[in-house]
């Protein structure tokens, strides 16, 4: 991916949502989507893809974050939406009564350290310090760990500045969760969430193009980015020391190493019985292969709908798994293994008509 399609991402993305809108007068049935900002670049493509291919639909996704997502799609302002944090068994709850939800796992990714250092050096970085910088108490280049782990890097003297999230964000639940399993102090100090107790001293910014932005403008800064984006800046990646003790590069095969250990739970979701609960998270994989932050992603769909609504949509995801994922590695996602897909279209045909 060339740096060009992530800096023209919002005139993209809006150059799409017109195409569609005005497509849309020609449309019989359109469907609208929103979420995660994880997969944006990904789920757009499909549904960019999906209309052309389908003359009569028009299936649109928006990038608002996670939990905006969640609550439109509670709410029954959208006809589906994506989380990278599923949903909570209290979200859950609160989907409309008669409605349901089915939780489609549809593509993974990982979440990368990205930084602005003078001429982008190639910075590892030990678990104990990626843990103090997110503390806030590391808010230095100087730190004698960070030169221990880098001879070769001749750190700036001015200050370390994380960038963080500011909206409610699955990128955010997959980055603290990590945090939290790899650190006790962590998780009390600043907890595990889509929103989270941050150091007052870090600054936020919205979605994942929003905080790779402030990165790059900033001399310095350090802040946590889905690596898609960090791969369509060209921005730096840091090598993360693992839970066995490794320096790992973010990639398909380390993120395909980490999700090697998810295992699905044999259980349905609360109070849908015959519904598989397709939420697994892989917080600290102990591989020595393994990147340290790897994730599904979830598309949510009303389990009973509108019948018409319903087969595109079943279509649509059926496109998402074949045609899709080819897209998936290309632009900086991890393809589902055959297992998971095979999960995956078992839940899909649960989705259906009115009930």
């Amino acid at each position: 991916m060339s740096m060009n399609r992530f800096f023209n991402l919002p005139v993209v993305a809006g150059c799409v949502a017109a195409t569609m809108f005005s497509a849309n007068l020609l449309a019989d049935t359109t469907l609208s989507g929103s979420g995660a900002s994880f997969p944006f670049p990904l789920y757009a493509k499909w549904a960019k893809d999906f209309s052309s291919k389908n003359k009569d639909t028009r299936v649109q996704y928006q990038a608002v974050g996670s939990g905006a997502g969640i609550r439109a799609f509670i709410s029954e302002t959208v006809d589906f939406a994506a989380s990278d944090a599923a949903m909570n068994d209290d979200e859950i709850a609160n989907v409309p009564k008669g409605k349901g939800v089915v939780l489609l796992p549809m593509t993974a990714g990982e979440v990368v350290l990205s930084y602005n250092l003078p001429g982008d050096p190639q910075l590892k970085l030990p678990r104990d310090v990626v843990n103090d910088i997110f503390l806030g108490k590391l808010d230095s280049w100087q730190d004698p760990r960070l030169k221990k782990a880098n001879p070769g890097i001749d750190f700036p003297d001015g200050k370390l500045t994380v960038v963080r999230r500011s909206d409610s964000s699955g990128t955010t639940y997959v980055f603290t969760g990590h945090l939290a399993c790899a650190s006790d102090e962590f998780k009390k100090e600043v907890g595990h969430g889509k929103t989270v107790n941050w150091p007052k001293s870090f600054v936020g910014a919205p979605k994942n193009d929003g905080v790779a932005a402030m990165i790059k403008q900033t001399p310095g800064a350090i802040g946590y980015i889905e690596y898609g984006y960090a791969e369509a800046t060209g921005q730096p990646m840091a090598i993360l020391q693992n839970k066995a003790g490794e320096f790992v590069k973010p990639g398909e095969d380390s993120g395909k190493a980490a999700l090697a250990s998810a295992k699905f739970p044999s259980t349905d979701l609360p109070g849908y019985k015959g519904t598989p609960d397709l939420r697994v998270w892989v917080c600290d994989p102990p591989s020595a292969d393994a990147y340290p932050i790897a994730t599904f992603t979830w598309m949510l769909l009303y389990q009973h709908q509108d019948a018409e609504k319903a087969k595109i949509l079943r279509e649509f995801v059926e496109y998402g798994l074949t045609a899709g994922q080819e897209d998936a590695p290309k632009m900086g996602y991890i393809p589902l293994p055959d297992n998971v897909k095979a999960k995956v279209r078992a839940a899909l045909d649960l989705v259906d008509g009115p009930k």
